[in-house]
C-alpha cells in the first residue's frame, strides 16, 4: 500500500531488555485518571486484595513485634527481668515462623491477584485491538501496540506482584519500628534516624549515576545490535565494496564506548551494596555507643540496645525497598496509561444494513475524493463501474491511488466526499461485515498463520466440503505443492508459513481466495512471487474463478492484465485512460508507455 506509507508514524516499540536495577523511569502524563481506572480492576477483586493486604498487615506486625521478644530474651539471660526464658523462646520462634507463614501466603495472593488483574486487562486490550479501524494500526507502529500488550502489561503484572505489597508492607513497617523505637528510648531512636539521611542521600546519587550509565549502555547496545543485524543481512554488499575494515572500525568504536558505559554503570550498581552497608554499620556503631552509654545509666537495657540494632536494619531497609518500588510504580502507571490509550480507541463501526443479495454484482464509484493526510489527495473525483461478471485492471506507476482504491471498497477507510455503490446500495449505509463477507482480497504481501494448511484455506469459510477445498485447490494449482508436503492439508506452517517458499504462500493465499468463494474478487499484485510457468497456470485458473464474478486486478507486471475486459489506467488519483489492451496500444498514451518501457528490451 505505497499510497499511505508516508503517514506511518515511528513509534519505536520498547525494549524487553533486562532491567537494571535503577533503570530509566517512564513517567504518566495523568496520574490520578489513571491510578482511578487501575482500581476498577482492583475492585473487582476486592477479597482477594483485603486478604492480601490483612496478610500484609499482620506479618508486618509479627516482624516488628519479634526484635521485642529478642530483647526480652536477652534481658532474662543477663538477669534484668524475671521472665521465664523457654516461654519467651517459644514465643519468639512462633512468632517469626507466623512471620515466615504470612510472607509465603502474601507472595502466592499477591501473585494470583496480579495474575487475575493482568488477564482481564490483557483480554481486553486484545479485544480492542481486533476491533480497531484499520487506519489506527496503519498510523502506529506495530512494535509500539505490541509493546502495550507485552512490556507495559508485564510491568503492571509485576508492580502488582512485587512493588504493591512491598510498598504497603514498607509504609507500615517504617510507621511501626519508629513507634517502638521511640517508645523504648526516644533518645536512642532520633540518633538511629541520622543514619537514614545518610542513606537517602548516598541513594540519590548513586542511583542518579546508574539511570545516567544505564541509558548510555542501552543505547548504546542499540546500536551494536543495529550495527551486526546490518552487517550480517548485507554481508554480500560489505564484501562487495570491500568495507570489511570500515565496518570492523564502526563496530570497535561503538563496542569501546558501551563497553565504558558497561563499567560505570556496573561500578555505580556494584558500590550500591557496600555504601549501605558501610552506613547500616555506621548505625550500628551509633547505637552501640550511645547505647552503651544510656544503659549505663539505666535508662534502657541491654536487650534493648540488641532491639534497637535489628530495628535500625529493620527501619532503612524499607526505606531503600520504598526509593526502588517508586520508579517501578511510576514506570507501571505509565505503561497502564499507555494501555488504556489503545482502549479509549475509537473501535470500527460496525453497524449497517446487510449487502443486498444478488446473482450479478456492480461496483461503481462515483466521484470518490479521499486522502491520507489533510491536504494531500490521493484520489481526486475518481469515477468509475465496474460491470457485474466483469475484469477490470487497474494500472498506474506507484502512488497513483490504485491500492487505495481497493481500501475505500473495502472499507478500511471511509472516503472524504462520493459515494461507492454495489448494485446501486451505498456500502457507507452496509456494514463493514456483510461487505466483506462477500468479497475475497489476495493481497501482494502474502499473509498466512501459524496453523494448519487446511485451516489456512477454510479462514474464510469454515463451513468448507472436502470437495470444494479440493476444487480450490486444484484451481489455484496446488495439489502437486500440498501431495509433496509430510502431512498434506495438515502440515503446519511454522512462523507463518516461513517453512514454505514466497510462492508456495502465494498459491495458498490464491487457494483460500477461491475457497472463499466470493462475489466480488480482489487481486492486489497477486502472482507476483511466482514463476513464470506458474503465473501463466494461474491466470488460466482465473479465468475459471472470475467467471461470472465481479473481478478487481491491480497489476504492476502489464503482462497478467492482457485479457482483461477493461484496463483503467491511473495517474495522480485520476483515470487518464481506459480500454483494452490493444485499444490503449493504438492510443500510445500512457499505457503505451508503460507496456514499451517494461517490454522494451524483448526486441533485441
Amino acid at each position: 500500500m505505497s499510497e499511505k506509507r508516508d503517514v506511518r508514524s515511528s513509534f519505536p516499540g520498547m525494549s524487553r531488555g533486562h532491567a537494571a536495577r535503577f533503570a530509566e523511569v517512564q513517567h504518566a502524563e495523568n496520574i490520578g485518571g489513571t491510578l482511578k481506572r487501575i482500581w476498577t480492576y482492583f475492585a473487582k477483586e476486592k477479597l482477594m486484595l483485603i486478604s492480601m493486604l490483612s496478610i500484609v498487615v499482620f506479618g508486618t506486625l509479627c516482624g516488628v513485634y519479634a526484635p521485642s521478644l529478642q530483647s526480652k530474651a536477652i534481658d532474662i539471660i543477663a538477669g534484668s527481668a524475671q521472665v521465664a526464658l523457654l516461654r519467651t523462646v517459644l514465643m519468639m520462634l512462633g512468632v517469626y515462623l507466623i512471620y515466615g507463614v504470612s510472607q509465603l501466603v502474601q507472595s502466592l495472593l499477591s501473585a494470583r491477584l496480579s495474575q487475575r488483574i493482568v488477564k482481564r486487562m490483557r483480554e481486553e486490550l486484545f479485544g480492542k485491538i481486533i476491533d480497531l479501524p484499520v487506519k489506527y494500526l496503519d498510523t502506529h507502529s506495530h512494535g509500539d501496540v505490541m509493546s502495550r500488550m507485552t512490556n507495559d502489561i508485564e510491568n503492571i503484572s509485576n508492580t502488582v506482584a512485587q512493588a504493591l505489597p512491598s510498598l504497603f508492607s514498607g509504609v507500615l513497617t517504617i510507621v511501626g519500628t519508629m513507634a517502638i523505637m521511640l517508645w523504648y528510648c526516644w533518645q536512642l531512636a532520633l540518633l538511629s534516624c541520622a543514619t537514614v539521611l545518610l542513606t537517602l542521600a548516598a541513594t540519590k546519587f548513586l542511583s542518579k549515576n546508574v539511570r545516567k550509565f544505564s541509558r548510555k549502555r542501552q543505547q548504546l547496545l542499540g546500536e551494536l545490535n543495529g550495527t551486526v543485524e546490518e552487517m550480517i543481512s548485507g554481508y554480500r554488499t560489505v564484501v562487495a565494496y570491500n568495507h570489511q575494515d570500515v565496518t570492523t572500525e564502526d563496530f570497535c568504536r561503538t563496542s569501546d564506548s558501551l563497553t565504558k558505559a558497561g563499567i560505570r554503570t556496573d561500578v555505580f550498581s556494584g558500590v550500591m551494596g557496600p555504601v549501605m552497608n558501610c552506613i547500616s554499620n555506621i548505625g550500628f556503631v551509633i547505637i552501640t555507643a550511645f547505647g552503651g552509654y544510656f544503659a549505663f545509666n539505666g535508662l534502657i537495657s541491654v536487650g534493648v540496645i540488641s532491639a534497637f540494632i535489628v530495628y535500625a536494619k529493620q527501619f532503612s531497609r524499607p526505606i531503600n525497598e520504598i526509593a526502588q518500588v517508586y520508579g517501578q510504580l511510576q514506570t507501571a502507571i505509565a505503561g497502564a496509561e499507555r494501555v488504556f490509550h489503545v482502549l479509549d480507541e475509537q473501535s470500527e463501526d460496525m453497524s449497517g444494513d446487510e449487502l443486498a443479495q444478488s446473482t450479478e454484482d456492480t461496483v461503481t464509484f462515483r466521484n470518490v475524493n479521499f486522502s491520507y493526510v489533510p491536504g494531500r489527495p490521493v484520489l481526486r473525483d475518481f469515477s468509475l463501474t465496474v460491470p457485474a461478471g466483469r475484469k477490470v485492471a487497474l494500472v498506474g506507476s506507484t502512488g497513483s491511488g490504485k491500492t487505495t482504491v481497493v481500501n475505500l471498497l473495502m472499507r478500511y477507510y471511509d472516503m472524504d466526499s462520493g459515494d461507492i455503490l454495489i448494485n446501486g446500495q451505498s456500502v457507507k449505509d452496509v456494514s463493514r461485515e456483510s461487505l466483506r463477507r462477500d468479497v475475497a482480497i489476495v493481497l501482494q504481501d502474502t499473509v498466512l498463520f501459524t496453523d494448519t494448511i487446511r485451516n489456512n484455506l477454510t479462514y474464510a469459510n469454515e463451513g468448507c466440503t472436502q470437495a470444494q477445498l479440493d476444487e480450490a485447490v486444484h484451481m489455484s494449482r496446488c495439489e502437486d505443492m500440498i501431495r509433496m508436503l509430510p502431512d498434506g492439508y495438515d502440515t503446519l506452517l511454522t512462523a507463518a508459513g516461513a517453512n514454505i517458499s514466497q510462492g508456495q504462500r502465494q498459491l495458498l493465499a490464491i487457494a483460500r481466495a477461491f475457497v472463499a468463494d466470493p462475489k466480488i474478487l480482489i487481486l492486489d499484485e497477486a502472482t507476483s512471487n511466482v514463476d513464470t510457468r506458474t503465473e501463466k497456470a494461474i491466470q488460466d485458473a482465473m479465468q475459471q474463478i472470475m467467471k461470472d464474478r465481479t473481478s478487481i486486478v491491480i497489476a504492476h507486471r502489464l503482462s497478467t492484465i492482457r485479457d482483461a475486459d477493461m484496463i483503467i489506467v491511473m495517474d495522480q488519483g485520476q483515470i487518464v485512460e481506459s480500454g483494452n489492451h490493444e485499444a490503449l496500444l493504438r492510443q500510445k498514451g500512457k499505457y503505451y508507455d508503460l507496456y514499451m518501457t517494461q517490454f522494451a528490451g524483448f526486441a533485441t
